[in-house]
């Protein structure tokens, strides 16, 4: 048996979805051989819901939810689930496109797995779920400045954080680069500053 979905049958439960669900589908396509869904955010509960009961989709696991950050567009991000049927072996990857003051209903109702998911996005990108019992980031400290995954996000950051020994405590101080201490080479990688690594010293023993 192919290992590969059956394009023509995901094509037909795209179809299928678009028909029974016009309300809240704007667009379903197959692409990268998946299956993938524009939703509205305001019907995203009621698609996911039919997504997961309905006998032609069965999607009953939600495999994860991510999101995409595209600064130059007024609606800035896409907010992403993947979803899984073992009963059809198909997978559904449903997107939905939000201003950053827009906030997505949270699908811990239906999908109790999505509770960490939906802190995760929160913590890296900002995005709010409402309907959600404990948004709080999850992988960033408390304190916390900004969203790492926004593309708008310093590569630095905007504090460090080191612990101070004599004063026995971790301590967040602001991004200091000291000039003097980088090395700017506008030649080539061949031909620019003089990079001298581990083990060169030996080049001149032989």
């Amino acid at each position: 048996m192919s290992v590969y979905p059956d394009l023509v049958a995901l094509e037909q439960l795209g179809e299928h979805i678009k028909m029974r669900r016009s309300a809240e589908v704007l667009n379903a396509h197959v692409a990268f051989d998946e299956l993938t869904v524009t939703s509205t955010v305001s019907g995203i509960v009621d698609l996911v819901e039919f997504l997961r009961t309905d006998s032609s989709c069965r999607f009953s696991t939600l495999v994860d939810i991510t999101a995409v950050d595209y600064p130059q567009r007024s609606q800035r991000f896409d907010v992403v689930w993947h979803f899984l049927s073992m009963y059809q072996n198909h997978r559904v990857r449903l997107k939905v496109a939000i201003r950053e003051d827009e906030i997505v209903p949270s699908l811990i109702k239906i999908h109790p797995s999505a509770n960490w998911f939906e802190r995760e996005i929160f913590d890296m990108y900002g995005i709010l779920f409402s309907g959600h019992p404990d948004l709080r980031r999850i992988l960033t400290d408390y304190g916390f400045r900004g969203h790492p995954l926004r593309k708008d996000f310093p590569t630095t950051g905007y504090v460090e954080v080191r612990y101070d020994d004599a004063e026995k405590r971790v301590v967040y101080e602001p991004v200091n680069l000291v000039q003097e201490y980088r090395q700017f080479d506008f030649l080539s990688p061949w031909e620019g500053a003089k990079y001298v690594l581990p083990g060169d010293e030996k080049q001149g023993t032989k």
